[in-house]
């Protein structure tokens, strides 16, 4: 199996919305770091699991849609807990629709909150 990744990084506030969230009830940041993995078992005929062009400029979308953005506030998690897992399935399903690679079969989405908490979403494509 191939694997491809690419990463950024980027700022966003959210507040919880669970009962009793404690302090992350209130409007924080995060500084996310957001890691793509692109996984299929072959390569094209240019040798590659895709265009690693791409997935940056699909990636740069996704940047781009949550930088410096209130989480809360946007369509994308009305009705939800924006919790770090349900960010990295938004955003694995957001990337699922953009890509054009036939040769890839799984996209893994992991994105860290902080130095020692992450989360991750897998799903087919």
């Amino acid at each position: 199996m191939y694997t491809v990744t690419v990463t950024t990084d980027f700022v966003a506030q959210h507040f919880l919305t669970v009962p009793d969230p404690g302090p992350e009830g209130q409007v924080h940041s995060h500084h996310y770091e957001l890691a793509v993995e692109c996984e299929g078992p072959e390569l094209n005929e240019y040798g590659y699991l895709l265009d690693i062009d791409d997935l940056t400029a699909a990636i740069d979308g996704i940047e781009e849609r949550y930088r410096d953005e209130l989480l809360n506030d946007l369509d994308d998690f009305s009705d939800l807990n924006p919790s770090v897992e349900q960010f990295a399935r938004i955003v694995a399903d957001r990337l699922a629709g953009d890509l054009n690679a036939p040769k890839v079969e799984t996209l893994r989405v992991r994105i860290h909150e902080d130095e020692i908490a992450w989360a991750a979403y897998e799903r087919a494509i």
